[in-house]
């Protein structure tokens, strides 16, 4: 699946080979795998935890955004 994370200054991430997105929703944690229904959701602060195809996880703290999932592309806005 595609990942971007995008905020107002700088792209923080951009891969085409993730297997596993964590994030911090506004009504609690939730996970983003491969072939994901569309969605869009509301983020709050909190920390972005990506697992790509090797398995090793990257982190990304944040204060909040949005994110789509479209495609198997998912696109977070955050602060």
């Amino acid at each position: 699946m595609q990942l971007e994370i995008i905020t107002p200054e700088t792209t923080l991430f951009k891969s085409n080979e993730v297997q596993l997105v964590q994030l911090p929703g506004k009504d609690g944690s939730f996970e983003v795998m491969d072939q994901h229904a569309p969605l869009i959701s509301i983020l709050k602060k909190g920390r972005i935890k990506v697992v790509g195809k090797d398995a090793s996880p990257q982190f990304y703290d944040i204060q909040g955004g949005v994110i789509e999932i479209l495609r198997n592309h998912v696109l977070i806005l955050a602060e």
